[in-house]
C-alpha cells in the first residue's frame, strides 16, 4: 500500500531517472492517485518524457499535465517550423507521402489527414515530437483502413498477450463491426495507454473504446497526522 507521499516521491524519481529531465523543475502533486504535474522545459520532447516516465509508475490512475514549453534560447517563426515539420514527414518512411496536412501557429503543430493504420499516425506524430521550436502537437489524422475484412478478436487477443507488460487474462476483448472495446483492470496509466495502442494497431481497426479501469492498492494517508 502507498500513501500520497510514497507516490509521490515514486513519480518524481521516475522523472529524475530519465538523464534529460536531471536538470528539470518539475512540480509533482498526487491526490488520489492523481498526479498533477507542473513546470517549465525548453523542448517540447522533454515534455513528452515527463508525461511517460510518470505513466509508467505503478498505481498512476490519471495525469494532469500544466507543464509548459519554453524556447527562450531558440526561437523559430511558424514558416521556418512548418518547413521542418514537412521535411521530418516526408523523410519518415512510415508516413505515407502527402497524406498529412500541416499548420503552424504561434510554434503549435496541427496535423490533419487520412491513414490506412493508427502505426502510421503514430509515426506522424512522433516524427514531430523532437523539432527544435515545436511548443505542442496536436493530432487530427483520422483512420481510414483499408482492410475489407472483419476485425478477428482473436488478432487482438493475441497481440495483448504478447506484450510484456499487459496481464492480458485481466483484459476482455469485445468486437463490433470496426470498433474495439476493452475492458477490465490494470495496474497503471502505461498498461492501460498499452493496451489500446496495441488494439488501434491491428489492421481493420477504425476505433477503440479504452475501458480499462487503473487499479491499485493504496492507503492513502495523511502522514502529519502519525505519530
Amino acid at each position: 500500500m502507498k500513501t500520497n507521499e510514497e507516490l509521490q516521491r515514486d513519480v518524481q524519481n521516475a522523472i529524475q531517472f530519465e538523464p534529460l529531465m536531471h536538470a528539470a523543475e518539475i512540480g509533482v502533486m498526487v491526490k488520489d492517485g492523481i498526479v498533477t504535474l507542473t513546470g517549465n522545459v525548453d523542448r517540447y520532447y522533454k515534455k513528452i518524457e515527463v508525461e511517460n516516465a510518470t505513466k509508467n509508475v505503478a498505481g498512476v490512475k490519471a495525469v494532469v499535465e500544466n507543464i509548459t514549453v519554453i524556447n527562450n534560447d531558440f526561437v523559430k517563426d511558424d514558416n521556418e517550423i512548418a518547413v521542418e515539420v514537412v521535411y521530418a514527414l516526408d523523410s519518415n518512411w512510415s508516413v505515407p507521402k502527402e497524406k498529412v496536412k500541416v499548420k503552424v501557429e504561434r510554434g503549435w503543430v496541427t496535423l490533419d489527414g487520412e491513414l490506412s493504420c493508427n502505426y502510421e499516425r503514430d509515426a506522424a506524430k512522433s516524427a514531430v515530437n523532437y523539432l527544435m521550436g515545436v511548443k505542442g502537437v496536436t493530432c487530427n489524422i483520422k483512420i481510414k483502413s483499408q482492410v475489407p475484412d472483419g476485425i478477428e478478436k482473436k488478432h487482438v487477443e493475441n497481440a495483448l498477450a504478447r506484450h510484456w507488460s499487459i496481464n492480458a487474462k485481466d483484459i476482455t476483448v469485445t468486437v463490433l463491426g470496426a470498433m474495439v472495446t476493452l475492458t477490465g483492470d490494470v495496474t497503471s496509466l502505461y498498461q492501460k495507454e498499452e493496451a489500446g495502442r496495441i488494439a488501434w494497431n491491428t489492421p481493420g481497426v477504425l476505433s477503440v473504446n479504452n475501458r480499462l479501469v487503473v487499479e491499485y492498492e493504496y492507503a492513502f494517508v495523511d502522514q502529519s497526522k502519525i505519530i
